[in-house]
């Protein structure tokens, strides 16, 4: 599974070409494919395999199209970014200990990992490399540093480094980092366009939820006051309950931030963005982890882990590419009680 880089001037548009075998891998640049990579879990929250292509349904704007689905295993190139600041100190002796984890869980046998860290500075304590002794040895120079936090810079280089790995390999960025961003000059509206071009997955361990996550309880779900026959349903989706609990019913559906990530795309200006973190993460298809303690950051990174080895890739190539603007991307599966989390969308630009 893996999204490659396109090389197209006009539309942001991901490329693949399906394999069967890893050894023999030719991926395809310059055609007009879009890539999706699909999380599906049960009613019970657990990752939902074995599914074939029937088994999707995916609409681009509202329009159905035809999908290809991939379960193929491809070797992982890793940048972790982690905040190296003032306010991270408490945290780092926790960030040290991850080396192991990184290649065990997150990356498997084959997958290469990289580690940056920021504040005021975008330092690279390590190259792209399979050693994990040498992985270890970086994260032992982390040392806290200045208050500023760079985040969208870090995230910026960490996709630079990334577009330097060969197509055959799927580019992952994980942040451990607070939510917010002091001081970067990168935008986040620049910082998303360069994922998109480079077809990064970023996900994150956020480390400023200490502090409310040890004194408050998360509040119960409240009930959805909208029946589903009334929400609005993309084309060729049926108004049911179960496919209406798929695009709207669970906190944090990336289906929410369309509107956002329209307006950020769409802004002559950059508009302000209170938690670039989750930005990133939703739209890309990642997703957001957070730790109080060592065993709660080793839990959360193999959950990272079993999450990247889960999930289905689906591909097709647009019957709409013409339209410019934000295309959002629904997927739904032929199943009851489930749930999929899968990239917003992209942006096609404007042609005129």
């Amino acid at each position: 599974m893996m999204l490659v880089r396109s090389f197209l001037p006009a539309l942001l548009l991901a490329s693949l070409a399906p394999a069967q075998d890893i050894s023999n891998q030719v991926f395809r640049t310059g055609t007009k494919e879009v890539v999706a990579p699909a999380v599906v879990t049960d009613r019970h929250g657990q990752y939902l395999n074995g599914l074939q292509s029937h088994d999707f349904q995916l609409t681009d704007n509202g329009k159905p199209q035809n999908i290809k689905v991939y379960v193929t295993y491809i070797p992982i190139s890793l940048v972790v970014a982690i905040q190296a600041n003032a306010t991270a100190e408490p945290v780092l002796p926790a960030v040290q200990k991850i080396g192991p984890l990184l290649q065990g869980l997150v990356t498997g046998d084959q997958g290469e990992v990289a580690i940056l860290a920021f504040d005021h500075r975008i330092q690279t304590l390590q190259d792209f490399t399979t050693d994990t002794g040498k992985i270890e040895e970086a994260l032992k120079k982390l040392r806290p540093g200045s208050k500023t936090s760079r985040l969208s810079d870090a995230v910026v280089e960490g996709v630079r480094m990334l577009k330097t790995r060969p197509d055959t390999r799927r580019r992952i960025l994980l942040l451990v980092s607070e939510a917010r961003d002091y001081g970067s000059e990168a935008k986040v509206r620049e910082t998303l366009t360069e994922l998109q071009f480079a077809n990064v997955s970023v996900y994150s361990v956020n480390i400023n939820h200490f502090a409310n996550a040890m004194r408050t309880k998360a509040p119960d779900p409240r009930p959805d006051p909208i029946p589903a026959t009334a929400r609005h349903m993309p084309g060729g989706v049926a108004p049911t309950p179960d496919n209406a609990a798929q695009l709207y019913g669970n906190p944090g559906n990336s289906a929410e931030f369309v509107p956002l990530f329209s307006e950020i795309f769409r802004a002559s200006k950059s508009i302000f963005v209170k938690n670039p973190v989750e930005v990133y993460t939703k739209f890309t298809g990642g997703d957001e982890r957070a730790f109080i303690s060592q065993r709660d950051l080793e839990n959360a990174m193999s959950s990272i882990g079993d999450e990247l080895h889960s999930q289905y890739l689906i591909s097709y190539m647009p019957t709409n590419k013409e339209e410019g603007g934000f295309h959002e991307i629904v997927v739904t599966v032929d199943r009851p009680d489930v749930k999929v989390r899968t990239r917003p969308g992209y942006w096609v630009a404007s042609q005129n």
